[in-house]
């Protein structure tokens, strides 16, 4: 047995995990619940790490606030870290308020799951006008992220946003719901006010390939009917199908449902509305951005052109020479979420990934570090949903468990160190008796706005605290 295992069975195993969004909840959970630490083989104590005040990452700040089935998700999380056996640390920052040589002075073994939050780059003339927006930065601003502004240009009448994935689905529907039916949402004030004052008509959501390629859920394709005053668009022209699309609608249910639902509004568009609705989302497919225009010469967006393009008979698309426009004055890109490099680990800029072998962190010659590990989208880049990550974790927690005789051991395993640490330096870290005070302020934010406003015939469960400092405020007071 070698020094750090010897080390270590003397004490706990110490863990930290940086960043408390699902993923990371997920692995400490999986962790805990392992046969090696239920066996009494193994003794771990879990701090996990937040940038953010709150905890949740993503669930948080990264999915729409009129998604009842995230409730679920975030009960389930708190119900994780309520038990008390996994210490919560939030308002802490990798590569500023810690770095990785702190990390390993006081825990064996490192996990990251720091997500992905950045938008992938589209490479197309014109990106850069004013009202070319990327999609993960408005989710941030109607999710009311702390560290955006808290002010969005909502100003266009006719907007297009450019995606085929849940993401774009959300924007859409955000930019074209009224506010007013976004009330019993969390969504912060300053949000429902931007929304509320918005002139948008129309909002186009363009896919590069055809009805039975879309990366939408059901659940999020079927939310879109339920849009009050929200006239659903289709185009007979965008229903191609070769035969790669025939063979997903037969052999994939998920698909074959999507595919009915599009076909059923086609079909039945708007044959049975009195009058048209005050805003219309309208659905295409096979286009392909080419160029994004400013005829005006004031550098703001104006329209956006595209290539037609068709299937060639495997399920993907090939341009037809054919180029249409459309009159717009904002472009929201939602083609995909890109991780961000994390201070001394090796980055792989084209994927946006940590390199990894099944969790554990590579150097630049390919070769684990040490009780390095990483977990959810950081690791595998951002694709799948939530759920997903639940197996990404299980992976990496069987490495770790693997390794554990052979972790480098901390030099300071005592859990009060790293507080002290914190304190040295003046870092403002939030706990979890913290998030629980939050937590409850918000929902009192929500009473409160629900009885002084009874003629609204809305219930407003809570309210999102948005500046940073207040929810800090809020969480040491």
């Amino acid at each position: 047995m070698s020094n750090s295992a010897e080390t270590t069975s003397q004490r706990p195993l110490r863990v930290a995990i940086v960043g408390a969004g699902p993923a990371g909840v997920y692995a400490a959970d999986i962790l805990t619940k392992s046969n090696e630490v239920k066996d009494g083989d193994v003794e771990v104590s879990i701090d996990l790490f937040e940038a953010y005040p709150a905890p949740y990452g993503l669930i948080r700040y990264g999915v729409a606030p009129d998604h009842p089935r995230i409730k679920g998700i975030v009960n389930a999380l708190h119900k994780v870290l309520d038990r008390g056996d996994i210490r919560f640390l939030g308002n802490v920052t990798y590569g500023r308020d810690l770095t990785l040589h702190d990390f390993r002075s006081f825990y064996d073994a490192v996990i990251f799951s720091t997500g992905a939050i950045k938008d992938a780059e589209l490479n197309i003339p014109g990106i850069e006008l004013e009202g070319s927006f990327g999609g993960a930065d408005f989710v941030s601003w109607y999710d009311g992220h702390p560290d955006v502004p808290r002010e969005w240009p909502l100003d266009a009448k006719e907007v297009a946003v450019i995606g085929n994935g849940n993401v774009a689905l959300d924007v859409a529907r955000m930019l074209s719901k009224h506010a007013d039916d976004l009330l019993v949402t969390e969504i912060p004030d300053n949000v429902y006010a931007g929304l509320k004052s918005s002139p948008v008509t129309d909002v186009h959501v363009f896919g590069r390939r055809g009805p039975a390629q879309i990366k939408f859920t059901p659940l999020e394709l079927r939310e879109l009917s339920h849009c009050n005053d929200v006239d659903i668009v289709l185009y007979p022209e965008d229903f191609e199908f070769d035969e790669a699309s025939d063979e997903a609608i037969r052999n994939n249910n998920q698909i074959k449902t999507m595919v009915n639902t599009l076909t059923n509004w086609l079909v039945e568009e708007h044959a049975e509305a009195e009058q048209p609705s005050s805003r219309r989302l309208h659905l295409h497919f096979l286009h392909s951005p080419v160029e994004i225009v400013s005829e005006d010469g004031t550098g703001k967006v104006s329209g956006i052109k595209f290539e037609r393009m068709q299937l060639d008979g495997t399920g993907n698309a090939k341009g037809t020479g054919e180029f249409v426009d459309y009159p717009i004055q904002a472009v929201y890109r939602a083609i995909g979420y890109h991780g961000s490099p994390l201070d001394e680990l090796e980055y792989d800029a084209r994927r946006g990934v940590i390199p990894n072998d099944g969790g554990r962190v590579l150097n630049a010659d390919g070769k684990p570090v040490p009780g390095i590990y990483a977990t959810g989208w950081i690791k595998r880049g951002p694709v799948g949903l939530i759920g997903h990550t639940k197996g990404d974790a299980l992976e990496t927690i069987g490495c770790l468990l693997e390794d554990r005789l052979t972790l480098p051991p901390a030099e300071n395993p005592n859990p009060q160190a790293i507080i002290d640490l914190l304190e040295e330096r003046g870092i403002a870290y939030t706990t979890w008796e913290g998030w629980n005070k939050l937590d409850a302020h918000e929902v009192a934010l929500g009473a409160a706005w629900t009885a002084e406003n009874p003629d609204a015939g809305v219930v407003r469960e809570r309210i999102k605290v948005v500046p940073r400092e207040d929810m800090i405020g809020i969480s040491r007071d």
